[in-house]
């Protein structure tokens, strides 16, 4: 096993804000199920309650992947 330096990932866009939003309400939808099963609250409010939250959770998700990737390209390979 060698100490070399893993290979830098190329740069690349942020993901599109559709992609955001879908990953956002399945992550909201999968959390508020837990908690819905427990309280007996419908599917179909979870899933609405998991849609808005996706909505309102994507342009934060967006912008923080953008962050991420501009730190990414900002540091400085090893040596």
């Amino acid at each position: 096993m060698t100490n070399e330096p893993l290979p830098r990932l190329p740069p690349r866009p942020p993901r599109s804000l559709a992609v955001h939003f879908g990953i956002d309400a399945a992550v909201a939808f999968l959390g508020i199920l837990v908690l819905g099963l427990i309280f007996g609250v419908p599917p179909v409010a979870i899933a609405i309650i998991a849609v808005v939250a996706g909505a309102i959770a994507a342009p934060f998700t967006r912008r923080a992947e953008e962050r991420a990737l501009a730190a990414r390209e900002q540091t400085e390979p090893d040596p």
